[in-house]
């Protein structure tokens, strides 16, 4: 299992337009979640110009799917979006955990 990161880049009118797309895209994200794909997602704060979506599988596939399917991206609120992979190291969930080496 790896983790990918779907990065949302926000249109200027972001908060403006997502009141009428926000029951269809909540409704995907959380069939993704349930699915088991999507792990979190949000929209970063203080300005709200970009979004996270941290997603985990074998592969960018279902990361990429979901943003094609979105219908924020659809209908142009999100202006671009990257899909990325995260090498997480650590933490409960991490997909390639890493400790230090204890010092004597």
């Amino acid at each position: 299992m790896n983790h990918y990161l779907l990065t949302y880049h926000l249109a200027p009118d972001y908060l403006e337009r997502r009141p009428q797309f926000r029951e269809p895209h909540l409704a995907l994200a959380w069939a993704a979640a349930e699915r088991g794909e999507l792990v979190l997602g949000g929209a970063v704060e203080d300005p709200v110009d970009m979004a996270l979506l941290l997603f985990a599988g074998a592969g960018p596939e279902a990361a990429e799917a979901f943003a094609r399917a979105d219908p924020y991206v659809t209908e142009g609120i999100v202006e671009r979006w990257t899909v990325r992979r995260w090498a997480t190291v650590v933490g409960e969930h991490a997909a390639h955990p890493v400790r230090a080496e204890r010092q004597a």
